[in-house]
């Protein structure tokens, strides 16, 4: 409990006894964000009986602290084996991280949030040494002596005076609710945003170290501080939603992906909530290096704080406002499944093509289209045909000329859930950006007829490989001896969006 309790659940009653209370030592702001945020057990907590929490302390401070059980009483904590590992002052009172998670390796990971207030004001999530705004991991196995932690020899940072050896990760606003996937080991963070945007981010589990999530220079996937240098190895979420209360929210919670064996087809979905908005995602790989993002028909009955899974991958939910906790279940199938999405220009009008599998209850598609790629409104619809396995629509509208065309599909479910599909854009100016990614010789070449702001290259997995701040028209080379062999996804981030290209090294 955020006031400092911890409390057992036996299966039928929560026990009189607290496990531990902290309410001594941590400072609990009623309705704001400080108090008692975070708990882990110790890997070989069966026999060393060791767990973690995560707390404001007095001064306000973001504080590590470790904690064992009574040999006798295995339900309560023995208050007398408490030490502190790490505190990390901070300039107010909000954003404060608060999940402790131990990876597959042992480590014990934890997101920090900035520090607080609005926009960073210190820059923390970029810099280096502090150890705000940033994804830790610190090795836990020093029982005896202070610290009583030490640094993973693997941590990236280790050689690098300007970064502190603890941090793996930096750019982070407010990971409040992140998880690892317990069959992959991939790693998902929701990150509450500022003014407009929540994110997302995914990383594979090969890939989750010497990384920039980007905040303050971005939030989500759109530019937020233009005054920021080049960031290398910036890692752009997979899916953001914007401020509002039907479609999107204004804070959001991190959850799990799906691995229990109640709800077959919930399997490798990731579930993430909105605090504020109520509203409710799934989203998973489509397979070809994109997302399937599903808003589900109903909203939690609560605000949700935060989720949690048990030993056999069913999800949980805590509702912050009543103290309640809800066990995820589902009611329906998995929606309907987009198999593609494109626009192309047909003398003064634009046609909308796209495949879809409706063995999987759909119902309609609403074509939306924008002039700024962030207000759309509804231009049109058609009606699913169930009676096939793959479906095939096209749909044909007038150009609005001299303005650049954002359509998107909202795939309306039978049982009310919406999907959205990806957003594709048709430019009427006659200076239209055109962009082009190929192979010349040895080097990966990016051309582009108009100014672009930066372009990003990975590999097939989505590991970041490089980033390079542009802001200019022309072409630009890269050593492609620097790159992996096999698929490389290059993103051009410009004026109008994003633009994702793949070329073979």
């Amino acid at each position: 409990e955020q006031n400092g309790k911890i409390k057992v659940w036996n299966g039928t009653s929560v026990l009189a006894t607290p496990f531990l209370d902290a309410s001594a030592i941590a400072t609990y702001d009623v309705g704001g964000e400080r108090g008692l945020l975070s708990m882990a057990f110790h890997p070989n907590y069966a026999t060393n009986r060791y767990f973690f929490i995560y707390y404001n302390n007095a001064a306000g401070n973001v504080t590590l602290a470790r904690y064992q059980t009574k040999v006798a009483l295995p339900n309560e904590a023995d208050p007398t084996t408490g030490v502190v590992l790490m505190s990390i002052p901070k300039p107010f009172t909000n954003h404060n991280g608060g999940k402790l998670n131990f990876g597959t390796d042992g480590y014990l990971y934890f997101g920090t949030g900035d520090g607080g207030s609005s926009g960073d004001p210190n820059n923390n999530a970029q810099t280096g040494t502090s150890n705000l705004g940033k994804m830790m991991r610190i090795d836990v196995n020093n029982f005896s002596t202070a610290p009583y932690y030490s640094i993973p020899p693997t941590n990236p940072y280790i050689t690098d005076p300007n970064i502190n050896d603890e941090i793996i990760a930096v750019g982070l606003r407010n990971p409040w609710r992140w998880s690892f996937d317990r069959l992959t080991g991939d790693m998902w963070i929701g990150d509450v945003g500022q003014n407009l945007w929540e994110e997302v981010n995914y990383r594979p589990a090969a890939s989750i170290t010497n990384l920039n999530y980007g905040w303050r220079c971005f939030e989500g996937t759109h530019v937020y501080n233009n005054t920021c240098s080049a960031q290398p190895n910036n890692v752009v979420p997979i899916f953001d939603y914007a401020h509002n209360n039907a479609t999107g929210g204004y804070s959001i919670t991190g959850g799990y992906v799906y691995r229990g064996a109640e709800y077959p087809f919930f399997q490798g979905y990731y579930l993430f909530a909105d605090y504020v908005s109520k509203n409710f995602w799934l989203t998973k790989s489509n397979g070809a290096g994109g997302w399937i993002t599903t808003q589900a028909a109903n909203q939690t009955p609560v605000s949700i704080s935060s989720f949690g899974e048990d030993q056999n991958g069913n999800l949980y939910a805590a509702g912050l406002s009543n103290g309640t906790i809800y066990k995820v279940t589902a009611t329906a199938a998995v929606p309907l499944k987009l198999v593609s999405f494109t626009a192309k220009k047909i003398n003064n009008n634009h046609q909308l093509d796209w495949e879809v599998n409706t063995q999987l209850k759909g119902d309609k598609f609403i074509v939306e289209r924008s002039f700024d790629n962030f207000s759309f409104i509804e231009v049109g619809n058609k009606i699913a045909d169930a009676d096939k396995n793959m479906e095939q629509y096209s749909f044909l509208i007038p150009s609005i000329n001299n303005a650049i065309n954002f359509y998107r599909l909202k795939l309306v479910n039978k049982d009310g859930s919406i999907t959205y599909s990806s957003i594709v854009g048709i430019k009427e100016k006659d200076d239209l950006l055109k962009i082009k990614a190929y192979k010349s010789g040895n080097r990966i070449m990016v051309s582009f007829n108009n100014a672009i702001k930066s372009i990003q290259i990975s590999d097939g997995s989505g590991r970041v490989l490089c980033n390079r701040n542009i802001n200019a028209a022309g072409e630009f080379g890269f050593d492609g001896n620097q790159f992996s062999k096999g698929i490389l996804i290059i993103k051009v981030l410009h004026e109008n969006g994003m633009s994702v290209l793949k070329v073979m090294n």
